[in-house]
């Protein structure tokens, strides 16, 4: 190969490789281009410290603070329609309640202050607070002492007592929602009202007022609610404040403003401290109650072959005590015990196991074979006995019939019809009997008498009894065509 044509080759070499790089260039510019138009879009979309109105924000607060006058009474009128809501189990009512109730002004207050470490407006948002919930629960209490309640187990006021993790979540993001559109230029009211409603302030109040008046378990259980919807309510208030950076509170005296930044921060250390501890206990008891349902509708209710009853959950204890109708075998119980392994939250917990082994399903299935055959049994002992009886009747109305023909062959009248129809006629009769008897008054001549025995039921007055002996002394003579009969009474 010539020089020309080698030097020719590597100058065609060198451009192919500067093109390849500015193509890598450009397509690194390209994406460099599309990540920062990305992250432009999504620092526009979320950010809102550009709209932040700090003063704004932190005056409206301070003035939603104080409570008196107006305020004191519209909490009074909140308090008791949603007292009368949550009796008549009215959603629409407690929820109007909740729109008109001032209970959030002190509670946003409070992490306001300890945000900008304003001691005094601590002390105010406390104060207010404290006796917003004295007042409401003492309008609770005279509202549930004095009037009727509904029953509690489809009540609105039973879902207040329990708290759960998402009564935590509502808390915390209906909090953050509230101080965020707190902090806009130009509220929004319907965010405003949205979270009253969401974190439900009002209706663990009442119910607490309720346990005042009837059941301290109620009272504890609400308070722990209100508790949490207020302490989730100031640490979203605290951390929002946080993020947009609103100026500390300054003061002249530097010992002074480390003393009141210090005990701020003990303060919100307290404060703060319950509700995480309270978060994370909910999360965990979530976790075990998550595992506990899986292990039972995986292991247990999906095995036809085991008779599940019910189970309980101890987590205090670390115990699962399940129930099984029927004998639970050895390699069954060695099974579900290695099955609970595979579960992380409650791998660890002892595994009580109760079968009744009186009631095992072959037990029961020859109890039910046996029980099969004796039914059978006494089905054929009944039929035969049935027909023994129809049998006797028939000899008995054949008996009858003879000893009717036999007393009283000169009569026309069945005994059997003429007893019936004297039962009819009169329905106090208890007993009668009718015979043909003969006497003698001089012990020579004799005579053929008719003669009727009877007696009355004992509740019958005695003039009543002599109205209707005389009745059926009448009927039987018309009845049996004599002349003479005798009516005697027996007892």
């Amino acid at each position: 190969m010539s020089e020309e044509s080698k030097f020719n080759f590597s100058e065609e070499e060198t451009s192919q490789d500067k093109a390849v790089e500015q193509s890598k260039e450009a397509v690194k510019k390209d994406a460099k281009g599309l990540f920062q138009s990305i992250k432009t879009f999504f620092n526009e979309l979320l950010d809102f410290r550009d709209d932040t109105d700090r003063d704004a924000t932190i005056e409206a607060i301070k003035k939603d603070i104080p409570f008196k006058g107006a305020t004191a009474w519209i909490l009074i009128c909140s308090i008791f329609v949603a007292s009368v809501g949550l009796n008549a189990n009215s959603p629409a009512v407690v929820i109007g309640a909740m729109l008109i109730s001032p209970l959030m002004g002190p509670i946003l207050g409070v992490g306001l202050s300890i945000a900008i470490n304003d001691i005094d407006t601590l002390r105010k948002s406390l104060v207010n607070l404290a006796t917003m919930i004295v007042l409401s629960l003492l309008t609770a209490y005279l509202f549930f002492k004095f009037f009727p309640t509904a029953d509690l187990k489809t009540n609105e006021l039973f879902g207040r007592t329990k708290p759960d993790v998402r009564d935590v979540l509502i808390a915390f993001f209906g909090g953050s929602a509230l101080i965020i559109a707190r902090t806009k230029k130009g509220t929004i009211a319907s965010v405003i009202f949205g979270v009253a409603i969401a974190t439900a302030l009002m209706p663990p109040l009442c119910t607490a007022g309720y346990g005042l008046a009837h059941n301290w378990d109620y009272f504890i259980g609400a308070m722990y609610l209100f508790t949490i919807n207020t302490i989730f309510i100031a640490l979203a208030t605290f951390i929002v404040l946080k993020v947009l950076r609103f100026p500390m509170l300054k003061y002249a005296n530097s010992k002074k403003r480390k003393r009141i930044a210090q005990l701020a921060s003990i303060l919100a250390i307290l404060v703060m401290a319950p509700a995480i501890w309270t978060f994370v206990d909910f999360i965990k008891q979530s976790g075990f109650e998550n595992d506990y349902n899986n292990f039972v509708k995986d292991e247990i209710t999906s095995n036809r072959e085991l008779w599940f009853q019910n189970g309980t959950l101890n987590t205090s204890d670390e115990k699962i005590t399940l129930y099984f109708n029927g004998e639970i075998t050895d390699a069954t119980e060695a099974d579900l015990r290695n099955e609970l392994k595979r579960y992380d939250k409650i791998k660890e917990f002892n595994l009580e196991i109760n079968g009744n082994k009186n009631r095992s399903f072959d037990k029961i299935s020859e109890a039910y074979d046996r029980a099969i055959k004796e039914l059978d049994q006494k089905d054929n002992i009944i039929s035969g006995l049935q027909k023994q009886i129809v049998d006797l009747q028939i000899e008995v109305t054949e008996l009858n019939k003879k000893i009717e023909n036999n007393a009283s062959q000169s009569s026309s009248v069945s005994f059997t019809n003429l007893s019936r129809d004297a039962k009819v006629r009169f329905s106090d009769l208890q007993y009668f009997s009718y015979a043909k008897m003969l006497e003698s008054k001089d012990f020579i001549k004799i005579d053929t008498i008719a003669v009727a025995h009877i007696k009355w039921r004992k509740s019958l007055k005695d003039s009543m009894v002599l109205i209707k002996e005389k009745a059926l002394n009448k009927w039987l003579k018309q009845t049996l065509n004599l002349d003479t009969l005798v009516v005697k009474k027996v007892d």
